[in-house]
């Protein structure tokens, strides 16, 4: 995808994710050279593999028909943006949100969270947006913060730097528990739009918009409402109200997160089956659509690295999409189709 006449495109070219040092498929090779180790450890109560969302289980002793569900995210370098804004208490309600999406679209509902914050030296200023932000979260989505663990530890983090991961676990019943193994040819797709880049790919825009393009925070976004600071401080959206209304003919749901749309539809498509989704079937929202231009940064890159403004996917039969349609709203659309083959083939041009 070229930049349009009068974008700042760097002198060495396209941009890339690896350029910003993240390498996704050497990360994807780092998960499957570990998997035989992580799979020893597994016992008759688990229930999931590797590869989904979210990890589950039953308990030990306990109804053989609940699963216990349990996920961990962090917000990666979206704190970078909210030191350089100087606001912290959006990037905890984006952690619980990012973490309530990955066990929603196994058809849990979430039950406890725990965070895990790291500094270098103790801000009890920053900890207490932070917290602001996780509990605010937390309530929204009906699950309680029950601990964590706040680690001062200088040599490992510096100042103002800190890390942020929190940790979810939620239930679900075995009947309603939705992993995609349902989902066969024609099957149609629905996208929700999502609110920005959520938690993902910041290593990039940074690269491009603050370090490539020398933008600040305040500059307004080019088609947008928004300045910067405030299009890439949006906040991780919650669907977990969508994932409930579409219980009952929900097949399989896709969080749409690190590895954009093709890494994440992948994970809950049967063997032989692939999807062909169409990217112009919604709006793109403008803050893509300037880190494309100012970093000329490649199609491939583009969504293999955003959400490029659908947050989630969710499969359904095609007599189940109008309906499927309805209960999520009206920003919902039909997306796509799932089909024979591998791959997933993104077709059309984004509506910028």
């Amino acid at each position: 995808m070229p930049a349009s006449p009068g974008a700042d495109v760097g002198e060495e070219g396209p941009t890339r994710y690896r350029d910003a040092g993240v390498d996704v498929a050497a990360g994807e090779d780092a998960v499957r050279s570990i998997a035989d180790r992580v799979r020893s450890t597994f016992g008759p109560h688990v229930v999931s593999d590797i590869g989904a969302f979210a990890g589950l289980c039953t308990i030990p002793g306990g109804d053989p028909d609940t699963l216990l569900v349990a996920s961990m995210d962090g917000v990666g370098t979206k704190l970078k943006v909210a030191g350089r804004v100087g606001r912290f208490t959006t990037v905890g309600r984006d952690l619980v949100n990012h973490c309530v999406n990955d066990i929603g679209v196994h058809g849990a509902d979430p039950l406890v969270f725990l965070d895990y914050v790291g500094m270098g030296r103790l801000d009890a200023a920053v900890l207490g947006d932070v917290v602001t932000g996780l509990a605010e979260a937390c309530r929204e989505n009906g699950c309680a913060l029950i601990g964590g663990e706040t680690a001062e530890m200088p040599g490992i983090y510096t100042p103002p730097d800190f890390d942020l991961v929190g940790c979810i676990v939620g239930t679900v019943r075995r009947d309603a528990y939705v992993d995609g193994s349902g989902i066969v040819a024609g099957d149609r797709l629905l996208a929700l739009p999502s609110t920005g880049l959520h938690t993902n790919g910041y290593s990039l825009a940074r690269r491009v918009l603050f370090d490539g393009a020398g933008m600040d925070a305040d500059d307004p976004v080019p088609g947008g409402a928004a300045t910067v600071g405030e299009a890439l401080l949006a906040v991780h959206r919650s669907y977990l109200p969508e994932l409930r209304a579409l219980r009952g003919i929900l097949k399989g749901a896709a969080h749409i997160t690190g590895g954009g749309i093709p890494g994440n539809l992948r994970r809950i498509l049967p063997g032989g089956l692939g999807a062909r989704v169409r990217v112009d079937a919604w709006p793109v929202p403008a803050v893509f659509r300037l880190i494309a231009e100012r970093g000329d940064v490649p199609r491939d890159d583009l969504y293999g690295t955003f959400n490029m403004g659908a947050g989630l996917l969710a499969a359904v039969a095609p007599e189940h999409v109008e309906r499927g349609l309805a209960a999520c709203g009206p920003d919902a659309v039909e997306a796509g189709t799932v089909e024979p083959g591998t791959g997933v083939v993104l077709e059309g041009e984004p509506r910028w």
